[in-house]
């Protein structure tokens, strides 16, 4: 499995880090499956970063694979959503940004992929018109609602799948809204779809 996220999906996120242009279409990078973070494990502080951010995220389970997707067909070949964390060494990003380097390890190392549970998505009238947010030592640190991405999830499929075939299992984090900041250890993360639960640990 793969997981593919899109970065820059939200205008006020965009806005908070100096982001001025509009892009035309999705900004895509990869994770590897090694960065995957579940089963309310905690995370733990890498010793590379002084700037670690939670950004959180729709994250949707792709169900079947497919290659070329029409938009109109995408909602076929998701069955389940949840909220995730993409963790970010922030100052690492800003290093490779300024040398123009690639920035895959400052979004891609061990345990960056936090995901919660997974339910299925035809539980949502529509996954264009879902709230979520972030609770650290139960204060509320973000909140997004899936109706602001720039990238709607159906046309970030069929766009994703015209270079990549889509496989059962990979995942799709999609975007983060504004409100990111840095963790430190001893924080208890909690991730709410509307108002059910779904992800919950501690930094370490």
């Amino acid at each position: 499995m793969k997981i593919i996220a899109i970065g820059m999906n939200y205008a006020q996120h965009n806005k908070e880090l100096g982001h001025t242009s509009v892009n035309e279409e999705p900004v895509i990078f990869m994770k590897p499956d090694s960065a995957i973070l579940k089963d309310c494990k905690p995370f733990f502080i890498p010793d590379f970063s002084e700037e670690i951010h939670y950004e959180t995220e729709i994250v949707v389970r792709i169900n079947r694979l497919g290659k070329n997707i029409a938009p109109r067909f995408a909602p076929r070949y998701y069955d389940a959503v949840t909220v995730g964390i993409d963790f970010t060494a922030r100052d690492l990003q800003r290093k490779f940004r300024e040398a123009g380097h690639p920035w895959e390890l400052c979004k891609g190392f061990d345990d960056s992929a936090a995901i919660g549970k997974f339910v299925p998505v035809d539980r949502f009238a529509d996954v264009q018109q879902l709230h979520f947010h972030l609770n650290i030592d139960d204060k509320t640190v973000q909140q997004g609602f899936t109706a602001d991405m720039l990238f709607r999830i159906d046309d970030i499929i069929a766009y994703v799948s015209r270079f990549v075939t889509l496989k059962i299992g990979d995942l799709l984090f999609t975007g983060t809204p504004s409100g990111v900041g840095p963790v430190s250890v001893g924080q208890h993360l909690q991730g709410y779809l509307e108002e059910e639960k779904l992800l919950d640990f501690y930094i370490r």
